[in-house]
Order: C-alpha cells, then structure tokens, then sequence
C-alpha cells in the first residue's frame, strides 16, 4: 500500500473512531440511553453509520458501517442502523451537513409525543437555524417515509424532532451535531417547564 492509501485508510479509521466517541458521548450523557439512538458521518463519498443492535461501549471501527448516500452497505459484516433510510435521505438533500445525532432524549421526545414543535419562546432556539424547531409528523421507524418526513422538516433548518420518536440534529463534524443534540433537549426541557407554569 502507498503512503497515500496508509493516510486515507487512517484517516478511515479515525472518522469511524469519530463515530463511536459520539454515540457513547450521546448515552453517557443521557440523550440516548442503552442502545437507542444512532450517529453518522459523511466521510468522502460514503456514509459512516452506527451498527443496529449492538452495545455503544462494545463497538471498534470495523463495526461502523459505511453506506453508499443510496444506502447500500459497502464492506463489513455489520447491518447498518435502522435508521439509515433517514440518515442517506437528508445526507442527499443537504450537502451541508456532514454529521447526524439522532437522540431519544427526554424533552424533547416528550415534545414529539404530542407532536409539538419547539416555537420561539428563547432566542437560543435560533442555533437549530430558524425560528422554530419543526417537528416531522409521525411515521413507522426505519422507514422511507419517516426519512420523507424529516427532511422536510429540516428544510432550512439543523434539527427537528420526529413525531413519537426524539430529535435530528445535524452539523458540520459530529462534535457540533451532539452540541446542537444537547442544546435542543435543554429548549425542549425549558420549554415544557414553561408550559408547565401557564401560557
């Protein structure tokens, strides 16, 4: 192998390591707790993706996924997240994204049960790109029409919740998307205390 392949393929190897640091940071910190939620990466022309099924704290490198932008699994013996449908879709839809968080966290998941978006009751909500946080209408997970549903929702937006599901987040390195993961759920939590105390 080239010199050049050696620095690609670490370079392979430090973006899925990426993956794996930010899925294990998502459950320490509470926003997916257990085995929920899913984290990728757009890494040249390939979509790096948490494996379905399997323990944060047990995955190594060879167990993240990588996926044609059509969802097309590429190499490995891992199945890819159920939720890549969605992942692949916005991917597709927004070049500017680079990374995905998708969170079961409690706020924000409690939102997306009554189907509510996150209105501007705080100017922070503006650093999901707009002025609300959308929620997407309710579909079946891992499915084509909840990948439909979310980008939609994401339409000059970061993130967005999901309707019975959690939330989308998205960014530029994995880092900022589980920074924007961590401040929706805070706004979700702000916000449903606020409600809590009267219109």
């Amino acid at each position: 192998m080239s010199l050049a392949g050696l620095g690609e393929a670490a370079d392979e190897q430090w973006a899925r390591q990426s993956v794996i640091d930010t899925a294990l940071a998502m459950s320490v910190s509470g926003l997916s707790p257990g085995r929920s939620g899913n984290v990728s990466l757009r890494f040249e022309d390939m979509v790096l993706i948490t494996p379905t099924g399997m323990a944060y704290h047990d995955l190594i490198p060879d167990d993240i996924v990588p996926l044609s932008l059509e969802g097309e699994v590429l190499s490995g013996k891992r199945l890819p997240s159920s939720e890549w449908h969605f992942h692949c879709a916005i991917y597709r839809a927004r070049d500017d994204f680079k990374a995905i968080v998708h969170t079961h966290s409690a706020y924000a998941t409690a939102l997306s049960v009554h189907e509510k978006p996150i209105p501007p009751f705080h100017y922070m909500v503006a650093v999901a790109g707009g002025a609300d946080i959308r929620c997407a209408p309710y579909a079946t997970f891992g499915t084509e029409e909840l990948a439909k549903n979310a980008v939609a929702a994401l339409e000059g937006r970061k993130a967005c919740l999901l309707g019975h599901h959690g939330q989308i987040a998205c960014g530029e390195t994995v880092e900022k998307a589980l920074e924007l993961a961590e401040e929706v759920e805070t706004l979700a939590k702000q916000y449903v205390i606020a409600c809590e105390l009267g219109e």
